[in-house]
């Protein structure tokens, strides 16, 4: 073919890069005593931006799951088949102890370096993180049955990933997924119909339906299923002691927005065979704390989407001129850029905060379980609402070239509204947070304790302190708290990560966090930082790794 012109100004290649050139990930890993994982961290970060991962996750996305209801002789088989890519992906994340690896680990921070390297994988690649964080999940939740505990959960906690049909106690390390949602009800899992009939060997056999099961090919699931006594929780594997297939039947694999290397699918118990999780009638309170585990991760991971998107936005702003310069030269571009950056720092400030709180909780800090039980219902409503508006000024940063499934950008933006609709959408969430308000008030006290840590260090905070606090004594009525849900579980996030950022952040960004979020000095839309903001320190804290801004914001590489 003829040349008939030469390719000049489009960026160079992104990869190699290294995601643990995240200063709020290295300075909370320091901060909490987790020193000890800063070169597994760096590790890990190193692999997620390499060339290799990336084709890894292209193929993933690209080659999503299928799945193989019978075989050639029309027997059921169940099997959902992924491309090796996945399967990289998988081991990948098993072997460096992103699922259920911090339950077995007694040293100080274990759960904050697994929360951390999750953050720095997920950039890689998202879909595969929802099975990662399940069984990460499922560990506290199956202890409430110290027997079923006792033999799944080293296998849980075991770095060897394993893929096949096989009986869990023959296998060297196990996945876990949870099944909940019914047709007739999502989120309102106590109109769930699927019942459970005891056997008289302290096993059930289930019968019923679940509507939106992901991971559907994990080696054992916790169900919510109904008994004589209540909603209860089981343990149920895909494949039985003796080697049969359990009763459970994939119809079909959902046709998602997103998320599309994960199949997650309809399902069928027909006799299914489970053993109960807990006491009988119990099953919400015993899923409530696995769910509360996974919306941990939900924070982490569109914090992650977050940085993603933002490394791309400034590596192509660096190297892409425009109108006579360089775009990351131009104001209004830098004023973007910022913005984004202020975004994902607070969010990743946040998420790592409350893996930190895990580690207190379960060295027995009773303040930071209280903690927990509200933390992490107001951090997953507000980081994952803002997960999707992120993405897409990310991706219009690169304008044409991020609309091209070529970028990247596409794959984060329908990524996105995935992680603030699972583990509950929005209105779920905030009345989560009323519930935690009513029935464990020292869970407030312990938010507003984290809050207060930064009294005095900016006026901005103090007065949006104030304003949370103003709106308490309104919640008394259940209409009128309901109406102020949303705009409640909004202002303690944002006070959250203004203390947070106040206290161990950047001063640019912390200020300009307070100025924007707090002082009402912004607009609607990315871009509207208030005047003074000291963007070229915000840019040179969240700049890709290699890319470097010169004295006058000129890229250099």
């Amino acid at each position: 073919m003829s040349a008939t012109h030469e390719v000049t100004n489009q960026p160079p290649p992104l990869t190699p890069f290294t995601a643990a050139d995240d200063p709020a990930v290295v300075e909370a890993l320091r901060r909490h005593g987790a020193e000890w994982g800063e070169a597994e961290v760096r590790e890990l970060g190193a692999l997620a931006g390499s060339p290799e991962v990336e084709d890894w996750a292209r193929m993933a996305e690209e080659t999503p799951p299928r799945l193989r209801t019978h075989d050639r002789w029309g027997r059921r088989v169940d099997e959902v088949e992924f491309h090796p890519a996945w399967h990289r992906l998988m081991a990948t994340a098993v072997e460096h102890g992103l699922h259920a690896a911090p339950w077995a680990d007694s040293r100080p921070g274990a759960h904050l370096v697994r929360a951390a390297k999750f953050y720095l994988w997920s950039q890689a690649e998202a879909g595969h993180g929802c099975p990662i964080s399940m069984t990460y999940a499922a560990v506290p939740a199956l202890r409430a049955q110290p027997e079923l505990a006792a033999v799944h959960e080293p296998l849980l906690t075991a770095r060897a990933y394993d893929f096949g049909l096989r009986p869990p106690r023959e296998k060297s390390g196990l996945i876990a997924g949870m099944s909940m949602t019914e047709k007739q009800g999502g989120s309102d899992v106590r109109t769930n119909t699927t019942r459970a009939v005891p056997v008289g060997d302290g096993s059930h056999r289930l019968t019923g339906h679940k509507w939106f099961t992901s991971a559907p090919m994990s080696d054992v699931f916790l169900v919510l299923a109904r008994t004589e006594e209540g909603p209860s929780c089981f343990l149920l594997p895909r494949v039985l002691p003796d080697g049969t297939r359990n009763a459970m039947h994939l119809q079909r694999l959902k046709d998602k927005l997103g998320n599309r290397s994960n199949a997650s699918a309809e399902v069928e118990y027909d006799g299914a065979v489970a053993w109960p999780v807990g006491e009988l009638g119990r099953g919400v309170r015993t899923i409530v704390e696995m769910v509360n585990t996974t919306r941990l991760d939900c924070v982490l991971g569109t914090a992650a989407g977050m940085r993603a998107g933002l490394r791309q936005a400034l590596h192509h702003a660096t190297h892409r001129r425009a109108f006579g310069a360089a775009l990351v030269d131009q104001p209004l571009m830098r004023t973007v850029l910022a913005d984004l950056a202020i975004e994902s720092e607070a969010a990743t400030v946040l998420g790592l905060r409350l893996a930190a709180a895990v580690d207190a909780a379960h060295a027995g800090d009773e303040r930071e379980a209280a903690f927990r039980r509200l933390a992490p219902a107001v951090a997953k409503y507000w980081v994952c609402k803002r997960g999707s508006a992120h993405a897409a000024e990310a991706l219009e940063c690169l304008g044409g070239n991020g609309y091209v499934e070529e970028s990247g950008m596409p794959r984060l933006y329908r990524e996105a509204p995935l992680l603030s609709v699972w583990e509950g959408s929005g209105n779920v969430v905030a009345l989560d947070v009323l519930r935690a308000l009513a029935k464990e008030p020292a869970s407030l006290d312990a938010v507003l304790a984290e809050v207060d840590a930064a009294a005095g260090a900016d006026a901005r905070l103090d007065a949006a302190v104030a304003r949370v606090r103003a709106m308490l004594p309104e919640l008394k009525d259940p209409v009128g708290a309901q109406l102020q849900a949303r705009l409640l579980a909004e202002r303690l996030a944002l006070v959250l990560q203004g203390s947070l950022l106040v206290r161990h952040g950047h001063p640019a960004v912390a200020d300009a966090f307070c100025a924007s979020r707090l002082g009402g000095a912004w607009g609607h839309a990315f871009g509207t930082l208030p005047a003074g903001a000291d963007l070229a320190a915000i840019l040179e804290r969240a700049r890709p790794e290699g890319d470097a801004f010169g004295a006058s914001g000129a890229a250099t590489r």
